[in-house]
């Protein structure tokens, strides 16, 4: 599943900026050629957006620190003798 960005402007209203995330997913049509699906679209501020994307991130990122120790034991038992 993708996601398309954009900045969503609103005419005629003074409001904190705001994005549209399109959530996409690629499908076969009834050709058989991919297309690609919207699933759903959401608009949200973007200070919250950025908050959201950023602790995301951050337990990816802690995710990646598991991981890394897990692959070391592992080749770690790999290459004793």
């Amino acid at each position: 599943m993708d996601k398309v960005i954009a900045e969503k402007s609103v005419e005629g209203v003074a409001s904190p900026k705001q994005v549209e995330i399109k959530h996409t997913r690629v499908m076969k049509d009834a050709a058989g050629k991919d297309v690609t699906v919207v699933d759903w679209t959401e608009v949200k501020q973007v200070t919250e957006a950025i908050s959201q994307c950023e602790t995301h991130k951050a337990n990816l990122e802690a995710q990646l620190t598991e991981c890394e120790a897990e692959l070391a034991d592992y080749i770690a038992i790999r290459d004793a003798e």
